[in-house]
């Protein structure tokens, strides 16, 4: 019986099906009727174990409705923190973040670990040999810096993310997405090279585009925080 794996951001759901550890066609939905959502996917296929992450609180409503939806549902929010402990990992990480350094941890056994995951907001966190949480550090995302650019000073406009760092600006606009490209470059360059015998995990919306600024051997993983809850599925399977 397949295991159903979600999701729940900011700003959207992204979800997988998935039959042990292997992940089939991911979903993704960016309405507000997040549950209803949820509930016409599991009409016609019950899940076995459903895990369902969440930035936002889950209420006892959502709970129960979610429940309804599958024979076992595990939950990862901020009021339910149990799975953190299981997994040795601290009650104050994110569940996306949690579940992105169980992936690595399942995919690179006895390998120390660099994760960034490049978003609204850009953490990176660090596993150790033994698979132990080497802590983590959190900065603004790309688009965040443009925005905070545009907003905390009146003088610049609002710049989009660009296809190519141009390395430096010779003019106002390109002059804003080059620092802050290259700022975030010269970011990921300092933690690589701090440890350099770490293997390096991107991931997030802007994973793909910043692992071109660095000439560092790398891994583009876009679905690691759904790899991470397909491990717990299989895992609480168990």
């Amino acid at each position: 019986m397949a295991n159903l794996l979600i999701e729940i951001g900011n700003t959207a759901l992204k979800g997988a099906w998935a039959e042990g550890k292997t992940l089939g066609k991911t979903i993704r939905y960016q309405g507000e009727k997040v549950f209803g959502f949820i509930e016409k996917m599991t009409a016609e296929i019950r899940p076995e174990i459903m895990v369902v992450a969440s930035k936002r609180d889950i209420d006892s409503q959502a709970e129960n409705r979610l429940r309804a939806c599958c024979r076992t549902l595990v939950l990862m929010d901020q009021t339910h923190r149990d799975l953190l402990r299981a997994y040795g990992l601290p009650e104050y990480l994110s569940p996306d973040r949690a579940a992105s350094l169980v992936a690595a941890r399942d995919l690179f056994r006895g390998k120390k670990c660099m994760v960034f995951d490049f978003g609204t907001i850009v953490s990176v966190d660090f596993l150790n040999e033994d698979g132990t949480y080497g802590g983590g550090n959190l900065s603004l995302g790309c688009r965040t810096r443009f925005k905070a650019m545009q907003r905390y000073s009146r003088s610049l406009p609002l710049v989009n993310t660009p296809k190519e760092n141009p390395g430096k600006g010779y003019s106002l606009e390109s002059s804003i997405e080059a620092g802050i490209v290259s700022g975030i470059k010269f970011e990921i360059d300092g933690y690589i090279q701090s440890s350099p015998d770490s293997v390096v995990l991107f991931t997030g919306g802007d994973a793909n585009f910043l692992a071109k600024q660095t000439k560092s051997s790398i891994f583009v993983v876009c679905n690691l925080v759904l790899m991470g809850l397909a491990t717990i599925a299989d895992d609480y399977g168990k």
